[in-house]
């Protein structure tokens, strides 16, 4: 499965930032913001992740990361159900990027990347920090928050805060 093409002088740098996003939080905001300012272009990939039980479907949370991405230019929003490298390849991006909150991320995601180096040398992945004041920061935490109608708008953007109140019919916390 080895391509190991390299992005030939003129052709756009574009990146993939892949993830289940149930939901979108500012930590994601913050990579994707960040990542979009390194690359032509950036492809936000939702990922159908069939071990996961997610609370929004993969239309909803590409629709509501359309709507908190509205203001990047460069920014895509997109979803995939095959490996990461087929879909890259596909997409013509040679980079993956990777949010890191802590070691255990770390060692998780430098895994994932190895094993997608494996299956093509043409992919590269970059680990970019997140923001220190979102490194507590998981869709995990805002679900459980949100079920129990704890405020949320410190943790997400309006949209998802919205969103999340009409899937478990709570009000504003």
């Amino acid at each position: 499965m080895t391509s190991g093409k390299i992005r030939q002088e003129g052709e756009p740098r574009i990146a993939v930032y892949p993830g289940s996003f149930d939901p979108a939080t500012f930590g994601h905001l913050d990579i994707i913001r960040r990542a979009a300012k390194q690359f032509d272009k950036l492809i936000v990939a939702v990922l159908n992740n069939t071990s996961k039980n997610p609370l929004f479907t993969v239309e909803e949370r590409v629709e509501l990361l359309r709507e908190v991405t509205k203001d990047l230019p460069n920014v895509e929003i997109d979803f995939f159900r095959d490996l990461l490298v087929r879909y890259m390849r596909s997409r013509g991006a040679q980079v993956s990027i990777r949010g890191i909150r802590s070691v255990t991320d770390f060692e998780y995601e430098l895994q994932m990347a190895s094993t997608n180096r494996q299956l093509d040398e043409g992919i590269e992945t970059i680990f970019m920090m997140t923001n220190p004041k979102y490194s507590y920061l998981s869709s995990s935490m805002v679900k459980e928050i949100a079920k129990f109608n704890a405020p949320v708008q410190d943790l997400v953007p309006p949209a998802v805060e919205s969103a999340l109140r009409r899937k478990f019919g709570t009000s504003q916390g």
